[in-house]
């Protein structure tokens, strides 16, 4: 065993293997579930951000629509409680993967997104939701001189889109954040930055509730079908029939088989640190607090939280047939690299600072890392998902435009590419774990050791997936 793997374990030693952020609040009572049979003009699917901001808008357009939406378990017990909640503007996984999958739509879609994040403030500020947003911007950072060009091609994208960007050398990004590793960076300034999703997702299940929408947890889907011109949805104790339903599950839809033929549940691990002391923030620097993510092949992605904690994030995998809650991730062993990574990242912390909490989660991943739609029952049900970074903000535009193509409602967003066309095909198992494996291996030792991984990784990027080299 190395020496940074003992210290690592040792770190791990006395964690909780559950979300910080809802860990971090008072236990709350659920809604009660539903147990009478009912009728809504629309019902949501999901009582997370995409479901719950689907919720409320579809309440802010037309408040006297009877909205119902249902929850499987808790609210935000889903991904929604599990991000790192960085804030970004972009609607569609970041301009990169933009200009990659929309090239001729990529100026609309930024423009749209800097609106979508005006209109995410905005409503934050009307319903008077206290989630800790701090607007520090968002910051990808080069892991030594081999992402100096990826910083460089990242920063021309943002000057030519529009964005209040930044590019520093090792010198300017040493002097935001104190990581021997970061030679360089690219930080976008406005509209960005982080907050507590847990105290989001509470703020939008209260805001739901006061404009009138039903809430019921632990509610699950069942199944449903279509009757004359409704649509009806059966849970465990009772049926509700809908004019409309928007289906805002995202991972948790993969067990459908037209779902999961698109959408992929691959897993993201999650560490949090204790709270920094002064002395131990005065060695990180980080005055800005910026969201940061880096040009690693198996990336990580940091922040601080409102108390000073360093959450750090990374290291993708994936379990047989979609499996969304793995036995192996409440225990260490799949977080040793993770906080191996840490350390390399901030060997200034490594003999003073341990870990309080770690979990993992479902990214609902397609080739296009954005949302798409699909439609059921001649168009009176629709799938909103496929959110698998940035989802926090890009939910809220992902869910406006699902209720627009669940009313009929033509909006120009509705003629663009995403919203008319479908991700690429993922083969089912055993070949989609079997790909999976081998793709998570090539991508967590191809910056060290190359070799077939190279040539392994450009083969899956042929084939639509959003990997970058």
């Amino acid at each position: 065993m190395s020496d940074i793997e003992a210290v690592a374990l040792q770190a791990l030693s006395k964690i909780t293997f559950d979300t910080y952020w809802l860990d971090s609040l008072e236990s709350e009572e659920s809604q009660a579930a539903l147990e009478l049979d009912i009728e809504c003009d629309l019902l949501v699917v999901g009582g997370g951000f995409c479901g719950l901001w689907g919720a409320i808008q579809a309440k802010e357009q037309h408040p006297q629509r009877n909205v119902v939406l249902i929850e499987a378990r808790s609210i935000a017990n889903g991904a929604s409680g599990r991000p790192a909640a960085i804030m970004s503007t972009s609607v569609m996984h970041g301009i990169d993967n933009t200009e990659r999958m929309f090239p001729q739509e990529v100026s609309e879609l930024e423009k749209l997104g800097r609106e979508n994040m005006d209109g995410f403030r905005a409503a934050v500020e009307r319903y008077g939701i206290d989630c800790d947003i701090e607007w520090g911007g968002e910051m990808k950072v080069s892991i030594g001189d081999q992402g100096l060009e990826t910083i460089e091609e990242d920063y021309q994208l943002y000057c030519k889109y529009g964005h209040d960007a930044e590019k520093l050398d090792q010198e300017q990004v040493q002097a935001e954040i104190r990581s021997p590793i970061f030679h360089a960076a690219v930080w976008s300034k406005k509209r960005s930055g982080t907050m507590h999703p847990g105290k989001l997702v509470r703020g939008l299940k209260k805001a739901a509730l006061e404009l009138g929408v039903r809430i019921y947890e632990n509610t699950p889907h069942v199944s449903n079908r279509l009757l004359g011109d409704k649509v009806v949805v059966n849970t465990p104790n009772a049926s509700i029939e809908a004019d409309r339903v928007l289906l805002a599950t995202n991972a948790w839809a993969v067990g459908h088989r037209k779902i999961s033929n698109r959408v992929a549940a691959i897993r993201d691990r999650i560490l949090v640190t204790e709270p920094l002391t002064p002395e131990q923030m005065e060695k990180v620097g980080w005055a800005h607090r910026q969201g940061i993510y880096d040009t690693r092949t198996q990336l990580n992605y940091m922040r601080l939280t409102a108390d000073n904690r360093i959450l750090f994030g990374g290291r993708l995998d994936y379990f047989f047939g979609n499996d969304t809650d793995p036995v192996i991730d409440k225990t260490a062993a799949p977080y040793v690299r993770l906080a191996k990574s840490f350390y390399r990242t901030f060997p200034q912390l490594r003999d003073e600072i341990r870990f309080s909490h770690a979990w993992s989660g479902p990214i609902g991943l397609t080739t296009r890392m954005a949302v798409h739609y699909q439609k059921y029952h001649g168009g009176k049900m629709v799938f909103a998902g496929g959110y698998s970074g940035f989802g926090v903000t890009a939910s809220r535009f992902g869910a406006r435009v699902g209720l627009a193509i669940l009313d009929g409602v033509d909006l120009p967003e509705t003629q663009m590419t995403f919203a008319q066309t479908l991700p690429n095909y993922i083969p089912p198992e055993p070949f989609r774990w079997i790909g999976a494996k081998i793709t998570m291996y090539a991508l967590d030792t191809l910056d060290e050791k190359g070799g077939w991984r190279i040539l392994w990784v450009k083969m899956v990027q042929k084939m639509g997936f959003p990997i970058t080299l």
